[in-house]
């Protein structure tokens, strides 16, 4: 299985200091990332490690819940996955992420409602994002659109 790379060119200190992430395996983009507006409720065009993990996570999980759809039996006509990650004080000192939120709404023949969210479950656990972020508590939303 391939390795994929991301950098970070940083410089200054963590408050005035700023850097650049580069996704490196891919060369789609380079994104701006600062410690102030990392903890700044606005984002000021700015990424954050939290931005990526969530990316990372809605994409990967989106993908899970597409194959334990067909494994349930169903065709996943339209999968729509938000991932909230949120970061706050670690009661040790510092930082840490405190909490992921997927909210995940579906269109899909062939399953009623509790079959959906069994798959989505499912797919929760089985998602090689969520089994990197278990030291995080991960809440799930998941419903059929009607």
């Amino acid at each position: 299985m391939p390795t994929r790379t991301a950098r970070t060119a940083w410089t200054g200190n963590l408050q005035e200091g700023s850097g650049q992430v580069e996704l490196t395996s891919s060369k789609v983009g380079t994104f701006d990332v600062s410690f102030p507006k990392r903890t700044a409720d606005d984002a000021g065009g700015t990424t954050s490690p939290e931005e990526l993990i969530a990316a990372a996570h809605s994409a990967c999980y989106a993908m899970a819940l597409s194959s334990e759809v067909a494994n349930a039996g169903g065709t996943p006509q339209a999968l729509d996955i938000r991932v909230d990650v949120s970061l706050g004080p670690d009661p040790a000192g510092g930082f840490r992420l405190t909490g992921i939120k997927l909210t995940v709404r579906g269109e899909v023949d062939g399953l009623d409602n509790d079959a959906f969210v069994t798959a989505a479950e499912a797919a929760k656990v089985g998602c090689p994002v969520s089994k990197a972020l278990t030291g995080v508590d991960i809440t799930l939303d998941a419903a059929l659109e009607t």
